[in-house]
């Protein structure tokens, strides 16, 4: 089962500092047909304006990625962590037992991301955070996983959640291949530039929700960005 759900049909918020769509439901949008798509449970498509960003606030047992497109978001929280995370580049949170943390953009533009929310496999666990460098380079033509439930398998960030987040970078005309168990659940969004999944044709920033399928099949009709999340 392929089901692409256009950009334009997602919720949409604007904020003034914050520019976003919603996937799922989320904040104030509640939509019982959208709660999530397996163990995903948000996927947000933020634009953050210059100088501005989210100030603290906590959360609790959620696996927060966090793929920065362009600009970069300055993260800082309640367990001493700082750090800035680049376009291209991706940041992970482990929520846990409790964490308060702000996201900020000090670059001198607009700064946009995918949010991704997994839920964890257990509860009550202590917080955590990273973050890790993945130039596009390395992503050209093939998956690469950013964020794993099996990070030294995968060489990626890790994430409590049998979950993968991975990224893949196509020139038009390319494809790349995924095989998956039927029984999971996979979400994937192009940052940039048509696809066809299985047949199937999907604008930049569609989302494309994913069951039932052995074999996934992304084909590049320009050149375009991929991220997807395999999950239960």
């Amino acid at each position: 089962m392929i089901d692409v759900r256009p950009f334009d049909g997602l919720a949409h918020r604007d904020h003034g500092w914050l520019n976003t769509r919603y996937h799922f439901s989320f904040s104030d949008y509640h939509d019982p047909a959208r709660m999530g798509w397996g163990k995903l449970r948000v996927w947000n498509d933020d634009i953050i304006a210059s100088k501005a960003g989210f100030p603290a606030h906590p959360h609790n047992d959620m696996e927060i990625i966090t793929f920065v497109r362009t600009g970069a978001i300055t993260h800082k929280d309640s367990m001493g962590n700082t750090g800035r995370t680049g376009a291209g580049d991706v940041q992970v949170m482990s929520a846990g037992t409790g964490v308060v943390h702000a996201e900020y953009n000090l670059e001198d533009e607009d700064t946009t991301l995918f949010q991704i929310w997994i839920l964890p496999d257990h509860a009550g666990e202590p917080p955590d955070w990273g973050m890790r460098e993945f130039p596009r380079g390395d992503r050209a033509g093939k998956w690469v996983i950013l964020a794993s439930g099996e990070p030294e398998q995968d060489k990626a960030l890790p994430i409590r959640s049998d979950a993968r987040v991975m990224a893949a970078k196509l020139s038009k005309g390319e494809s790349v291949t995924y095989q998956a168990d039927s029984w999971r659940h996979q979400y994937l969004v192009s940052a940039s530039g048509r696809i066809r999944v299985n047949g199937q044709e999907a604008a930049p920033k569609d989302g494309v929700a994913i069951t039932e399928e052995k074999t996934i099949t992304v084909e590049a009709l320009d050149d375009a960005e991929i991220v997807m999340v395999d999950a239960r």
